[in-house]
């Protein structure tokens, strides 16, 4: 797929944006918005969140902050993966292992 870069307008709340974009990016994006409205949605039903702004900043807290958990869980697994191959080397080294 060509990798060009595209208009397109997405609609997050009752406001339309204008992006440029890759093209190749489209679809995610149009992925993302859907899900800020849905959990936006979920906001204002139920919670005592009214202002439609104050729902997307709280679904764009939401969607950050678990973001943040899943850089901090892939850095973790990334360090225990540093560790368990510093140690299958150090096993090889002692097995004299060419």
């Amino acid at each position: 797929m060509e990798n060009k870069e595209i208009s397109i307008k997405v609609l997050i709340g009752d406001r339309q944006y204008p992006l440029k974009i890759s093209s190749v990016e489209e679809e995610n994006v149009r992925k993302a918005a859907k899900l800020v409205n849905e959990r936006s949605k979920f906001y204002t039903e139920n919670f005592s969140v009214q202002d439609k702004q104050d729902a997307i900043a709280m679904s764009a807290l939401e969607f950050a902050s678990e973001n943040l958990n899943a850089v901090s869980n892939d850095q973790s697994i990334s360090a225990e993966m540093e560790q368990l191959l510093i140690k299958l080397d150090q096993y090889l080294d002692e097995q004299d292992i060419s």
